[in-house]
């Protein structure tokens, strides 16, 4: 039997890695909302109706921003690669723009959880942008 210490390192296709980073920033995403729950005042908001969300359309509208990332976790491993390269490149620049805006207006003791989830998630959609406009050209 032969020894060796070296493991087995499979090339992961691009489409796999992009997949896993929306799902990453995904779950960033959900977590950050989730935790917020726990700061000062913000239960009483969602009671009274005194949050950002306070309409049908605004809720909507966060509705369909934040599914963008949660679908492209399967689009990205099923669009054809010319339009899955556009498509992750486009959306990791917008929300990696959303999250830096995030990140820098959530800057408090309260919320520091928020900027450090928002900077995390700005690497892993600068991550998303990269793996993509490096694709492989065959």
């Amino acid at each position: 039997m032969k020894n060796t210490t070296k493991l087995e390192d499979i090339k992961v296709n691009v489409k796999i890695i992009l997949a896993g980073l929306w799902a990453s920033v995904t779950l960033c995403y959900l977590y950050g909302d989730y935790f917020e729950l726990y700061t000062p005042g913000k239960a009483w908001g969602l009671v009274e109706g005194d949050n950002l969300l306070n309409s049908p359309m605004k809720l909507f509208t966060a509705s369909a921003v934040l599914a963008i990332p949660a679908v492209m976790v399967f689009l990205s491993l099923i669009l054809k690669p010319a339009l899955n390269r556009i498509l992750n490149i486009v959306f990791g620049i917008f929300f990696t723009a959303i999250m830096l805006l995030v990140g820098i207006s959530s800057f408090s003791d309260w919320y520091l959880f928020y900027t450090f989830l928002a900077a995390l998630e700005c690497i892993i959609t600068i991550l998303i942008i990269h793996y993509a406009w490096n694709w492989k050209k065959i």
